[in-house]
């Protein structure tokens, strides 16, 4: 898998039936750990721990500018800060972002 590939599991079907459960499960202010499945050059995606049709999105607008993205297969926690219904996504805000700043 390279860094763009979007991994198989979970389907975006499954991720449309499980949005309400994955909003109730992951309420903003949500502390999560998680593995990054995908760099983008605008965030990462994570397949979040507990929770497995959820996807997270953690993004650049949130991250410092000294900062960097976390690599490819990386285990990351954060917080949920918001939840993006037209595409069933979990922002969120990692950690190391918070504590870097």
């Amino acid at each position: 898998m390279t860094e763009y590939a979007w991994p198989d599991d979970p389907s975006p079907e499954q991720v449309r039936r499980a949005w309400p459960a994955t909003v109730s499960a992951l309420p903003v202010g949500t502390r999560v750990t998680g593995q990054v499945v995908i760099r983008r050059p605008f965030g990462v995606f994570l397949r979040i721990d507990g929770v497995p049709h959820a996807v997270g999105l953690a993004d650049i607008g949130s991250m410092p500018p000294d900062a960097s993205l976390p690599a490819l297969g990386s285990r990351v926690s954060g917080e949920v800060v918001w939840h993006t219904d037209h595409n069933h996504q979990v922002r969120i805000r990692l950690s190391e972002w918070i504590d870097h700043s």
